[in-house]
C-alpha cells in the first residue's frame, strides 16, 4: 500500500466489493495473498476473461481452505499424509479425537500463521482449542481440521515454481514455529537425497493438480526418508524471506517472473538464516531503534515491514544473515534481531 499507485481498503470476503473494484481498476492480474477473500469473485472474473487469476480460482479456493487442500492431497492424489478429520462444533470434535488420538493439533480450515492453532495433549483441553479456533481465525464460526501429531525430525518448506520453462525447485528451507507461527527459518535445510526426492515429487504432483503459474510454498514434515505433506500456499510464504539474500532471486522475484512469462533461476549463494522481529505490545506507529549495531553484524541485512500498527507478536520486520554453515547464519541472524528495539507504540 505504501508504495502503490492507488490503494483500497475493502472487505476481501465481500464478492461485490471484489468484483467491482477489480472493475474499476481493470488490471491483468489479480494475485490473492490472503486466505479470508471471496473465491466465488474470483471464478467470476476467470469466466469473465477481463483478466488472470494468479495462479487461478480453483486453486485459490482450494488451498485457501484446509480441508479443500487436504482431500485434494490426500483422497484424490494419496499423498502420504498425517491422520485427519474435520468437525464443525465441539462434539464432533470430541468424537474425531478418539479416533485421531492424542497429541493432536486443531486449526481452523481457514487461518494462517498459527491463528487459532491449538497443540492438544489431553481431551480435556478440546473445549479451549474450539474457542480458540472458532476466535483467532480468519472466518467466524467455521470448521476445524483436527490432524494427529507426526514426530518428526524437522520440518521444510519447499518453494516450488510454475513457470514457462516448468517446473523449478529451490532448494529446501527449514523453519522454527512457535505457536505455529514462524520465527525463524534457514536455507538450505540438510536432509537425506531419497527424502528430497519423495518431497520434490509430491510438491510436483500437488501443484500440477492445482495448475497455474507462480510460487507455491509446500510444506512437509520429515522423519528419516518419510515424507508427510502438510500444506501448500499459492504465493511467496513467510518461512521464504530467507531467499532476500540467500538466492539470485528471492522468491517474490520468481513469483514476479513466473506470472510474466519469464525465465526463473533461484541461484542458491549459500547458508542463510531469517529472524523475525515481533511487537511486544499494542499501538500505532511503531518506531525502530538499534539499527546500526543490527547492521554491524558481519554479512547481515535487515528488512522493517513499515506497519503501521503493531499487534502483540505482530512480524514487523525480519534480520537476514549468511555465514559458512546454517548454524552461523542462525546465530548472526538472532544476534542481528536482537538489536532491533521497538518503541514508540501510540494507544
Amino acid at each position: 500500500m505504501q508504495v502503490a499507485h492507488r490503494s483500497h481498503v475493502v472487505d476481501m470476503t465481500d464478492a461485490e466489493a471484489l468484483l467491482a473494484l477489480v472493475a474499476r481498476e481493470r488490471p491483468h492480474f489479480v494475485v490473492p495473498e490472503i486466505e479470508a477473500i471471496a473465491t466465488n469473485a474470483l471464478a467470476e472474473l476467470e469466466q469473465q476473461g477481463s483478466c488472470t487469476v494468479i495462479p487461478n480460482a480453483r486453486a485459490v479456493a482450494l488451498t485457501m481452505n484446509r480441508e479443500g487442500i487436504r482431500r485434494l492431497a490426500a483422497e484424490e492424489l494419496g499423498l502420504r499424509c498425517s491422520p485427519y478429520a474435520f468437525a464443525n462444533g465441539l462434539a464432533a470434535l470430541e468424537e474425531a479425537s478418539r479416533t485421531i488420538g492424542f497429541p493432536c493439533v486443531i486449526k481452523p480450515v481457514m487461518s494462517s500463521s498459527g491463528k487459532g492453532q491449538s497443540l492438544v495433549q489431553n481431551a480435556g483441553d478440546l473445549a479451549s482449542a474450539w474457542e480458540k479456533a472458532q476466535t483467532a481465525g480468519r472466518v467466524q464460526g467455521q470448521r476445524v481440521i483436527i490432524e494427529g501429531f507426526i514426530d518428526f525430525d524437522f520440518e521444510i518448506t519447499l518453494l516450488t515454481v510454475r513457470a514457462a520453462q516448468g517446473t523449478v525447485f529451490c532448494a529446501p528451507i527449514g523453519h522454527r514455529q512457535e505457536a505455529g507461527d514462524y520465527v525463524e527459518s534457514w536455507q538450505p535445510q540438510p536432509m537425506a537425497e531419497k527424502a528430497l526426492r519423495k518431497a520434490q515429487e509430491m510438491a510436483k504432483r500437488v501443484t500440477d493438480a492445482l495448475g497455474g503459474r507462480g510460487i507455491f510454498g509446500v510444506e512437509f514434515f520429515v522423519r528419516g526418508d518419510e515424507v508427510y505433506f502438510s500444506e501448500v500456499s499459492p504465493r511467496p510464504h513467510d518461512t521464504g524471506m530467507v531467499t532476500l539474500m540467500s538466492q539470485r532471486q528471492s522468491e517474490f522475484d520468481l513469483h514476479l517472473r513466473a506470472i510474466l512469462g519469464l525465465p526463473v533461476n533461484p541461484g542458491l549463494y549459500g547458508p542463510t538464516a531469517s529472524a523475525v522481529i515481533r511487537a511486544e505490545k499494542v499501538g500505532w506507529g511503531p518506531q525502530y531503534a538499534g539499527l546500526a549495531e543490527a547492521l554491524a553484524v558481519a554479512d547481515s541485512d535487515l528488512r522493517l515491514f513499515g506497519k503501521p500498527q503493531a499487534d502483540k507478536l505482530r512480524r514487523l520486520g525480519v534480520a537476514l544473515a549468511s555465514a559458512e554453515t546454517v548454524d552461523e547464519a542462525l546465530a548472526r541472524a538472532r544476534l542481528v534481531a536482537s538489536h532491533v528495539r521497538v518503541f514508540g507504540y501510540a494507544s
